[in-house]
C-alpha cells in the first residue's frame, strides 16, 4: 500500500514541484509539496538500497540504508549552507541525531516489541557503537563548544576543521574494523540469516532508481531550502525547530521506514545498525564533510552548536546506550525513547 502511495506522490509531486517553483506558488504550499515528494523519493531509495543489501548481510545492509538515507539530508544541508542558513544546518544535524536515536530507534523497538516480547541483537556491535557514540557526540562535539568561549570565530573554525578531519578518519577506520579486519569475529547467535531472501529489484534496476531519485531529490531540496524563511514567519516556527524536527524527519525518511520494517520482521541487527549507524555517520562523516564544504561558501560553518542542541544530543546518546548495552530490547524501552523525543520536540518548538 505504501509503495503505491509513494509512487502516486512521486508522479504528482515532481511535476507540481517544477510547476510551482516556476509559477511562484505560496511558500507554505510549496513547502508541503516539496516535503511530501522528498519523503516519497526517499522511500524508493530505501527500497533500492534494501534490494542491493539483501545478500550483503546486516552490517553492510544497514550501512547502505544509512548512507543513502543520509544522502538526502546531506544534499539539503549543502544547499542550506550555500544560502547561508548555518543555524538550520546545525539544527538539522541535531535533529538527525535525536531522530535516529530516539524516534527511529524508539519506533523500531516499540513496533517490533508489540509483535515479539523480546528482541535481541549483536551485543558486541552495541558496545562498539556505544564507544563511538560517546566519542562522536560527547567528545568531538562538546569539545569545540567549550573552547569556543575562549576562541574567536576564526580559531573556532580552525578547531572545527581539525576535529572534522580526525572524525572522518576515525569513521573510515571504524568501517575498516567492522567490515574488513574484524568482519565475522564478533558473531552473535542472534544474527539473522539473509540467504533465503529475494531482492525486490535487480542490481541494475536498483542502481538506476537510486541515481534518478538522487537527482530528483537534489533539485527539490534546493527549492525546499528557499521556503524555510517564509514558512517560519508564516507558521511561527523558528529556524531551530525547522532544522531539528522538519528537515531531520524529511531528510531521514528512507532509513526511518527501513528500520521500522526490519524491526517488525525481527531483523534487529539491521534495524539497530540503521538507527545507530546512521547517527554515527551523521556525527562522524556528514557533519565534518559539511564543515569542510562550507569553506568554499561565503559563510563557513564551525562545529559549535547551541547549548540546548548539545545537551539534547548528549542526553539522547546516554539514554540510548543505557537501553541498548544489554543486547536486547522490548516495546517499553521503545516507548521510553519516544517519550524523550516528544519532550525534546516540545522544548525546541517553544524555544
Amino acid at each position: 500500500m505504501f509503495n503505491r502511495i509513494f509512487m502516486f506522490a512521486i508522479i504528482i509531486g515532481v511535476p507540481l514541484s517544477v510547476i510551482g517553483s516556476i509559477m511562484h506558488w505560496p511558500a507554505v504550499s510549496l513547502f508541503v509539496i516539496y516535503c511530501a515528494t522528498i519523503v516519497a523519493l526517499a522511500g524508493f531509495m530505501g527500497r533500492a538500497t534494501e534490494s542491493l543489501a539483501i545478500v550483503a548481510g546486516p552490517r553492510i545492509g544497514g550501512l547502505l540504508n544509512a548512507t543513502f538515507g543520509n544522502a538526502v539530508e546531506l544534499i539539503i544541508s549543502i544547499f542550506a549552507l550555500k544560502a547561508g542558513l548555518i543555524s538550520v544546518v546545525l539544527a538539522s544535524l541535531t535533529g538527525s541525531v535525536l531522530g535516529n536515536l530516539l524516534l527511529v530507534g524508539g519506533l523500531s523497538f516499540f513496533i517490533g516489541g508489540l509483535k515479539y516480547k523480546q528482541q535481541k541483537f549483536n551485543i558486541h556491535d552495541a558496545r562498539h557503537n556505544a564507544g563511538l557514540l560517546i566519542f562522536a557526540v560527547v567528545v568531538a562535539l562538546v569539545f569545540p563548544e567549550v573552547f569556543s568561549y575562549k576562541l574567536n570565530d576564526a580559531e573556532s573554525l580552525t578547531l572545527s576543521v581539525w576535529v572534522s578531519v580526525i572524525m572522518i578518519i576515525l569513521y573510515l577506520a571504524a568501517l575498516l574494523f567492522k567490515l574488513v579486519t574484524h568482519r565475522g569475529v564478533y558473531v552473535s547467535e542472534h544474527d539473522e540469516e539473509h540467504g533465503e531472501e529475494t531482492a525486490e529489484w535487480s542490481k541494475g534496476k536498483a542502481l538506476l532508481i537510486l541515481a534518478l531519485a538522487t537527482v530528483a531529490v537534489a533539485y527539490i531540496s534546493e527549492k525546499l531550502v528557499h521556503t524555510f524563511t517564509e514558512v517560519g514567519h508564516t507558521l511561527g516556527w523558528s529556524e531551530v525547530f525547522i532544522g531539528v524536527i522538519i528537515v531531520a524527519i524529511v531528510g531521514n525518511a528512507a532509513e526511518h521506514a527501513s528500520a521500522i520494517i526490519m524491526a517488525y520482521k525481527n531483523k534487529m541487527n539491521v534495524a539497530v545498525e540503521i538507527a545507530i549507524g546512521s547517527t554515527l555517520q551523521i556525527a562522524m562523516f556528514v557533519a565534518p564533510v559539511l564543515v569542510l564544504v562550507s569553506l568554499f561558501f561565503t559563510h563557513s560553518m564551525s562545529l559549535v552548536f547551541s547549548l540546548p542542541e548539545l545537551i539534547a544530543m548528549v542526553l539522547a546518546v546516554f539514554l540510548t546506550i543505557t537501553l541498548t548495552s544489554d543486547g536486547d530490547t522490548n516495546w517499553f524501552e521503545g516507548l521510553t525513547l519516544l517519550a524523550a523525543y516528544v519532550i525534546m520536540g516540545v522544548g525546541f518548538y517553544l524555544l
